[in-house]
């Protein structure tokens, strides 16, 4: 009699539990003991979690291991999940790569991935809703409105980076609206702080460049089964000026009244500043008021998401946490 085991995901995995799961082999690392014997490390993962562990020289998995487990690849693994002083780990009693047949046990590729823990449709209806409410018509608002209904199908999966922060299926869309709200927050009080500014604050520019500072990075980058990498445009030229030739693209485009010229480059000036310094990528720094404040929001929700994944991340004992992270400092959690 065959014995059947539930399907489950790693997140929901207790110490000792057994289960089938549908992973997707994220890295394989040959190296050697201190002794000199050889081992791999392995890394599976779905859409919630990630396991990394070795697979010894001795184990009735290492021949197989070594030739026919291929990162990138999809498996469906038996496995009962381990909590030990290494981190979690999986002991491996079945696995197979992952077939056709698998979808109808609720297989899904994309589910291997991690993702935004917001509904990417609904996180588009509220930029394109802030787009639409806060740029009073006109050839910007056209241009915005292009550059997302255009790149919605992109939008809805793309990541805002390949690590860092927003790494994950949705997280362009998520870093972005966070970016416009707060801009749509400093706009305002800025406007009204200082009224008597010549020029005024261009409130819709502010808006505009927080909806579109990253627009780019759907170039840049391309998700790929063991995870995003860098497409020959991403490599050579960088989201930064992607996006200033994407924004140069849908202005030209725009039909009857064109972006006058100055708002247009004060776009673009938004687009090549908002990562604020050189050594950042940005080839200028910011020099506009709306500039400045796309750029300090862009800053701000970056930042803050590293700080909340190393309080989240970090294992180490004690208030503080180590400075080996992101943000190269520690950072107190409290007792």
């Amino acid at each position: 009699m065959v014995r059947t085991m539930p399907i489950a995901t790693l997140t929901e995995m207790s110490h000792g539990a057994e289960a089938d799961l549908f992973l997707l082999m994220s890295a394989k690392e040959e190296l050697k003991t201190k002794t000199g014997k050889p081992y791999f490390r392995v890394g599976f993962r779905d859409g919630g979690r990630e396991v990394s562990f070795p697979v010894w020289g001795d184990s009735p998995w290492a021949m197989d291991c070594r030739d026919h487990w291929t990162p990138g690849i999809f498996y469906k693994v038996r496995a009962v999940y381990q909590e030990t002083s290494y981190g979690p780990q999986l002991e491996i009693r079945k696995i197979r790569e992952v077939v056709d047949a698998d979808a109808a046990d609720g297989f899904d590729p994309t589910l291997c991935l991690p993702r935004s823990r917001f509904e990417p449709q609904e996180m588009f209806d509220e930029l394109l809703d802030i787009a639409r409410q806060r740029i009073k018509g006109g050839p910007l608002l056209k241009l915005v409105e292009s550059l997302l209904l255009n790149n919605h199908e992109a939008l809805l999966k793309h990541p805002a980076a390949r690590r860092n922060h927003h790494a994950y299926v949705g997280g362009l869309l998520e870093h972005s609206l966070s970016v416009a709200r707060t801009c749509v927050f400093l706009a305002e009080k800025y406007a009204d702080y200082y009224p008597e500014m010549k020029p005024p604050l261009d409130t819709e520019l502010v808006v505009a460049g927080g909806i579109l500072h990253d627009i780019g990075k759907l170039r840049e980058m391309e998700q790929r089964p063991e995870g995003t990498g860098h497409t020959p445009e991403g490599s050579l030229i960088g989201h930064i000026l992607i996006g200033r030739d994407m924004v140069r693209e849908a202005a030209a485009a725009l039909a009857g009244t064109p972006l006058e010229p100055e708002r247009l480059l004060r776009l673009e000036h938004l687009m090549i500043t908002h990562q604020g310094r050189p050594e950042w990528g940005s080839p200028k720094p910011p020099m506009t008021p709306e500039a400045m404040l796309v750029h300090a929001a862009d800053d701000l929700d970056a930042k803050y998401a590293m700080m909340v994944g190393v309080l989240r991340e970090d294992t180490s004992p004690g208030p503080v946490t180590s400075k080996k992270n992101i943000l190269m400092q520690h950072v107190f959690r409290g007792e």
